[in-house]
């Protein structure tokens, strides 16, 4: 499936064993990689404790779909994803909400 930069998306994630999965949103944070891969942020739903690189998503940060619980965006758990595990797409993040991740990675990881 092609995808673009701050969609978010149902990924399908294997365990080692291959005998069970489980489905988790991501943001796609860059899609351009070779060998049909883009590189994604996790999305949880779980708002209870905020950590340094974790950052609020809401419904209305939103600019195309539907977002089901308030969520936050976790920077520290960044990986690179295969788009043959992405099941559905849930939506796209508003420009100015894909450019704040875009800064708070950045202010994470240090490449400001």
């Amino acid at each position: 499936m092609e995808v673009e930069q701050g969609e978010l998306v149902l990924c399908e994630f294997y365990f080692s064993d291959l005998g069970a999965s489980k489905r988790r949103p991501v943001v796609v944070f860059r899609d351009n990689l070779p060998f049909d891969d883009f590189v994604g942020i996790p999305v949880s739903s779980k708002v209870n404790t905020l950590h340094a690189d974790e950052f609020l998503l809401e419904a209305a940060d939103l600019v195309e779909g539907v977002l089901p619980k308030p969520s936050k965006i976790m920077v520290r758990k960044t990986f690179v994803i295969s788009k043959h595990v992405i099941i559905k797409k849930y939506g796209a993040l508003a420009p100015a909400r894909f450019q704040k991740l875009h800064s708070d990675f950045c202010r994470y990881f240090g490449c400001c």
